[in-house]
């Protein structure tokens, strides 16, 4: 009896070694399951945050060479324009010069009109003396 007790016990023992071994297996198996799923969850966070980084500096490289086209074009119109605004003080000046010009020829051609006048007096006021003598 005492020995049938022995090797019940002893089964038993075996047995309940052979389920704890199984229950670590088990155990152990959905840990590494766990950790796995962890891994590829966090794995994804990171490659979308890697993706959005990459985007993120494709656009600042755009921005930046749009930057740099907008400033270049920018300069074009500051010359076009001060350019234009020399033209028209240019041409200001040749308004104001024109205009000097003409009021010079005025006062030549008066003071032609005043001497041409004159010698016709004086040639008038000649032949009439002539005539008298």
């Amino acid at each position: 009896m005492l020995s049938s007790i022995l090797k019940e016990h002893q089964s038993k023992q075996v047995h309940r070694k052979e389920e704890q071994e199984v229950r670590r297996k088990e155990a152990l198996s959905a840990a590494n399951d766990l950790t796995q799923a962890l891994v590829d969850h966090l794995n994804v966070g990171v490659a979308q945050a890697y993706l959005n980084q990459k985007k993120l500096d494709a656009e600042a490289k755009q921005l930046h060479t749009n930057a740099i086209t907008f400033s270049k074009q920018t300069q074009q119109w500051l010359s076009l324009v001060d350019n234009f605004n020399s033209a028209l003080k240019e041409i200001g000046d040749v308004e104001n010069w024109a205009k000097v010009i003409e009021e010079d020829m005025r006062l030549i051609s008066a003071a032609l009109e005043t001497a041409y006048e004159g010698s016709i007096n004086e040639n008038t006021s000649a032949a009439a003396a002539k005539e008298d003598n």
